[in-house]
C-alpha cells in the first residue's frame, strides 16, 4: 500500500489531521516533538459509487479503498544538518510516495510555535528549504562519485551526470526536484529526492480566524502548482466524535459543507495518481486503488496473489455502463462486458471480475 506522509512544523496540527483521518488514538499536546516515532494508520477513501454498486448487486458489505497515512515528527530550521529530529524526520519523509504539508494559520498562546508566531508563508519556506537543502547535499555527494566515472567514459555515468548537474542547478535556484525533466527524474529516482514527491498544502485554521494568511497560501500554491486545502482541523476532528446525523446537522447549520477530511484523503489519492477499480464478489463490493497504468494481471494480484499467478482473463464493464444497464447480467446481454487480457490497463471506475485457475 502506498504511503502519504503528513509533514510540517511542530504544533501545526499534523497529529490532529492524522487522528481525524484514521480515527486512531495518538498523542496531541501543546509542545513541540510530541510525535517522535511516526504514527501509521489507514484512511478510507470516500466514494459514493460504492453504495450505488451495492444496490445494483445486492451486496451486503461495502469496503472502500484505503490509503496508508503516516504522521511524521515535526521539522525545524537546520533539520538537514540534524537539528531537532532532522535526520530521523528526513529519513521517514524519504519513504513516502506523497506529502500532505500541514501549515498553521491559527493563533493560540497556549500552543507553542517554534518560530514564535504563526506565519504560514514563512513556515512553508522553512519546511521546503530544509527539504531542498537535504536534496542538494544528496545530489552533490552523488556528483562527487559519478563525475570521475563519467570522465572515464563509463556506460550510463554520463547520463546520470547530466541529470545530477540539472538537479544541482535547479535546487540551487530553490526549485524542487519535481520541476526537473522527466528523463532526469527517472535517472535520479534511486536517490529518492524529497522535493520530487508530489505535495498538497493543508492550511489549519482556528475557529473564526480565516484571514489574509490563507489567501496568501492559496496564491503560493497556485504559483507552484500545489493544491491547497483549508480546514479547522480541531473542529473537523471533534465532529468525528459525534453521531453521523448530529455531525451532518452541525455542518449544515455552520455552512461547512463536505468535511474537508474527505477532501484531504482524495487529494492524497490524486497526488499518488491512483485509479479505482471495483470487484463485486461474494456479496461484497470493494474498491481497490492502483497506480494509473496498472495492468490487469497486476490488479488481480491486489485482490489475491493466486489471481495474478493463475490469471486467465478479466471481465470488465465501466461503472457508468453498469449503472445504465442495471445489472451485470443485463450488461453482459447488451455486450457491454469486455473480455480483456493480462496486459489491459485498468481504467478509473472499471468493475472487474477476474477469471483465474488455481
Amino acid at each position: 500500500m502506498l504511503s502519504v506522509g503528513i509533514v510540517g512544523l511542530p504544533n501545526a496540527g499534523k497529529s490532529t489531521l492524522f487522528r481525524a483521518l484514521t480515527r486512531a488514538p495518538v498523542a496531541v499536546a501543546s509542545y513541540p516533538f510530541t510525535t517522535v516515532e511516526p504514527n501509521t494508520g489507514v484512511a478510507a477513501v470516500p466514494d459514493e459509487r460504492l453504495e450505488v454498486l451495492a444496490r445494483i448487486t445486492g451486496a451486503e458489505r461495502v469496503v472502500p479503498a484505503t490509503l496508508r497515512v503516516v504522521d511524521i515528527a515535526g521539522l525545524v530550521r537546520g533539520a538537514h544538518r540534524g537539528e531537532g529530529l532532522g535526520n530521523r524526520f528526513l529519513g521517514h519523509v524519504r519513504e513516502m510516495a506523497a506529502l500532505l504539508h500541514v501549515v498553521r494559520a491559527f493563533d493560540d498562546p497556549e500552543v507553542a510555535h517554534v518560530e514564535g508566531s504563526a506565519d504560514p508563508l514563512r513556515d512553508v519556506e522553512v519546511v521546503e528549504t530544509e527539504l531542498l537543502l537535504a536534496d542538494l547535499e544528496a545530489v552533490q555527494r552523488r556528483l562527487e562519485r559519478v563525475a570521475p566515472r563519467a570522465r572515464a567514459g563509463e556506460e550510463g555515468a554520463r547520463e546520470e551526470l547530466r541529470a545530477l548537474e540539472e538537479a544541482a542547478a535547479a535546487l540551487g535556484r530553490g526549485e524542487p526536484a519535481r520541476s526537473l525533466s522527466e528523463a532526469s527524474r527517472r535517472a535520479l529516482r534511486p536517490l529518492r529526492l524529497l522535493t520530487e514527491k508530489p505535495v498538497a498544502y493543508v492550511v489549519n485554521l482556528g475557529e473564526g480566524q480565516e484571514d489574509g494568511r490563507v489567501e496568501a497560501v492559496r496564491r503560493l500554491g497556485q504559483a507552484r502548482g500545489v493544491p491547497v486545502l483549508v480546514a479547522c482541523l480541531k473542529v473537523e476532528s471533534e465532529l468525528l466524535e459525534l453521531p453521523e446525523e448530529e455531525a451532518r446537522a452541525y455542518r449544515e447549520a455552520a455552512g461547512l459543507g463536505e468535511g474537508v477530511l474527505a477532501q484531504v484523503v482524495r487529494a492524497g489519492y490524486r497526488l499518488l495518481d491512483l485509479v479505482t477499480f471495483f470487484t463485486t464478489e461474494s456479496r461484497e463490493v470493494r474498491a481497490w486503488p492502483v497506480p494509473r497504468g496498472t495492468r490487469a494481471a497486476r490488479a488481480a494480484g491486489e485482490v489475491h496473489t493466486d489471481m495474478e499467478r493463475g490469471f486467465i482473463r478479466a471481465e470488465v464493464v465501466g461503472f457508468d455502463e453498469l449503472v445504465r444497464w442495471g445489472s451485470l447480467q443485463a450488461a453482459r446481454e447488451a455486450g457491454r462486458v469486455r473480455l480483456e487480457g493480462r496486459d489491459y490497463e485498468v481504467r478509473e471506475g472499471d468493475v472487474i471480475t477476474f477469471r483465474f485457475h488455481t
